[in-house]
């Protein structure tokens, strides 16, 4: 049977810049690959996947929440790559999760674990219950060299804590952050009595 992998990491740990790579590395010995995208990113364009290293791709499949992934034409299909993954539904992870059953083919998904509340996001919380292979793309922190697990999420110059999880942007707004500078940013914004009561501890 075919495998279901989660790869996940911070803002601007080339998640995308992997997921194009591997694209390119099967296209490139004569094989077809299926990209898939949530219809809500459309930050570089409605069907754009694109790294902040500058190289994109074409989505063939706009996935939304309630999308029936399993009716897809996977004929000679080789491998299925998903970008922005946190955003699915579970029921869309849970199809993708039958077809490396029902179709034998693996799915590679691409994504952050968490929001900026340190909170899973719906899709991430069912790749990691789902997943055979989970890994960590690795990235250093934005304010030190530790390694950042966070995303920091900055308003006017200052972290913040406000706002719905599912809130696109790019690296102006959101920042990798280990978890020691994730709290330090917060404290010094003022946000740290908020970030201790989501965090369950006290700094």
């Amino acid at each position: 049977m075919a495998k279901l992998y989660f790869c996940y990491g911070t803002v601007g740990s080339a998640k995308t810049l992997n997921l194009v790579a591997v694209a390119h590395n099967y296209r490139q010995q004569g094989k077809r690959v299926i990209l898939l995208k949530p219809e809500l990113d459309e930050r570089f364009g409605k069907k754009q996947i694109k790294s902040r290293a500058g190289l994109e791709m074409q989505a063939d499949i706009l996935v939304q929440p309630d999308s029936n992934l399993l009716y897809l034409d996977f004929e000679g299909i080789s491998c299925l790559l998903v970008d922005e993954a946190q955003f699915l539904s579970k029921i869309n992870i849970d199809q993708l999760r039958a077809i490396t059953q029902l179709k034998n083919i693996p799915v590679i998904c691409y994504g952050l674990r968490t929001d900026f509340k340190s909170r899973l996001f719906e899709g991430s919380l069912r790749l990691m219950e789902l997943a055979d292979s989970i890994e960590e793309i690795k990235a250093t922190c934005y304010f030190c060299n530790r390694k950042s697990i966070m995303n920091l999420k900055h308003v006017g110059g200052k972290a913040c804590l406000d706002g719905p999880s599912v809130e696109l942007g790019s690296e102006e707004l959101y920042f990798p952050v280990c978890f020691s500078c994730y709290v330090g940013e917060l404290q010094k914004a003022g946000a740290l009595p908020v970030a201790t009561s989501i965090l369950g501890t006290s700094v």
